[in-house]
């Protein structure tokens, strides 16, 4: 007695159901679509920040380079200054110009070498042994200073000598 409304009834709501599913797919594919471009859009934001931050370091690098260079030419004016001034001075206070830097070097390596010998004579007389106190004395700033000075009076003599430096 009810079959022509179960069967219309039915076949209504499966008709309405196939005919829903293709925009139930649509919406769920959108809705994939849109997170997509929502996370390029984030990936894009990322990439321009970390450019953004690139072009600020080479900015700060470049402003950092035109300043050592405005110094160093500032430097370099100098020293040409009193070079004209002592060469227009006189040969003996050309000479005592170019004897200070050998003259403070000498002083300060002297007193340099005193406080050194003051260290180990004072380790031994407390008892430690000579190679120990050379081991503790002799320090990587201590290398580092007698490098610097090897490198400012024979290095940098050469290279002046050769024209590269």
């Amino acid at each position: 007695m009810f079959d022509w409304l179960g069967g219309g009834v039915i076949g209504s709501l499966l008709g309405g159901v196939f005919r829903l599913a293709p925009e139930l797919m649509k919406f769920l594919d959108k809705k994939n679509e849109r997170s997509h471009e929502l996370a390029m859009f984030d990936k894009q934001c990322e990439m321009e920040k970390v450019r953004g931050q690139i072009r600020l370091d080479e900015i700060g690098a470049q402003r950092d380079m035109s300043i050592d260079t405005g110094m160093m030419a500032a430097f370099k004016s100098v020293i040409d200054q009193q070079t004209e001034m002592v060469k227009s001075a006189g040969g003996w206070v050309a000479s005592l110009s170019a004897s200070v830097r050998p003259i403070m070097t000498y002083y300060i390596l002297m007193l340099y070498g005193l406080v050194k010998t003051a260290q180990v004579v004072l380790a031994i007389n407390a008892g430690m042994e000579l190679k120990l106190v050379l081991a503790l004395c002799w320090t990587p700033d201590d290398m580092a200073l007698m490098c610097g000075i090897i490198n400012y009076w024979i290095l940098d003599r050469s290279l002046i000598k050769r024209g590269l430096a």
